[in-house]
C-alpha cells in the first residue's frame, strides 16, 4: 500500500489542524493505521493509532484529549483531527500501516510509511 499524507501548515498555538492520509490499493481496511510525529533532534514518536474498524483507538498521553484519528474506509483515507495546538507539537508527522491486529506504538512494527508533512505551532 502507498500512503499519502496531507495538511500540515503554520498555525499559532491555540489553533487546529487535520491532516489527511489517502492510502492506494483495495486493501486499506484491513490494516490498523497509525500517526507519528519526528521533531528536530528527536526520535520519531507515537501520536494516535486506529483499528481496522475505526472503532478503537489509542492515543500517546501527550496528545490525548486534543487530537483525534479517525478513519473512512470507503475513501481509503485516515485522518488526524489536532486541535488546542501547542508548539511543542510542532514535527513532520507521518501516517502508517501495520498488517497486524493489534494497535502499536512502536514504529518497527508498521510496514508502510507516507512521505510525512511538517506542521509548525508558532507560540
Amino acid at each position: 500500500v502507498q500512503l499519502q499524507a496531507s495538511g500540515g501548515g503554520l498555525v499559532q498555538s491555540g489553533g487546529s489542524l487535520r491532516l489527511s492520509c489517502a492510502a492506494s490499493g483495495r486493501t486499506f481496511s484491513t490494516y490498523v493505521m497509525g500517526w507519528f510525529r519526528q521533531a528536530p533532534g528527536k526520535e520519531r514518536e507515537f501520536v494516535a493509532g486506529i483499528d481496522r474498524s475505526g472503532s478503537i483507538t489509542f492515543y500517546a498521553d501527550s496528545v490525548k484529549g486534543r487530537f483525534t484519528i479517525s478513519r473512512d474506509n470507503t475513501k481509503n483515507t485516515v485522518y488526524l483531527q489536532m486541535s488546542s495546538l501547542k508548539p511543542e507539537d510542532t514535527a513532520v508527522y507521518y501516517c502508517a500501516a501495520d498488517r497486524s491486529q493489534s494497535i502499536h506504538t512502536f514504529s518497527a512494527h508498521y510496514d508502510y510509511w507516507g512521505q510525512g508533512t511538517l506542521v509548525t505551532v508558532s507560540s
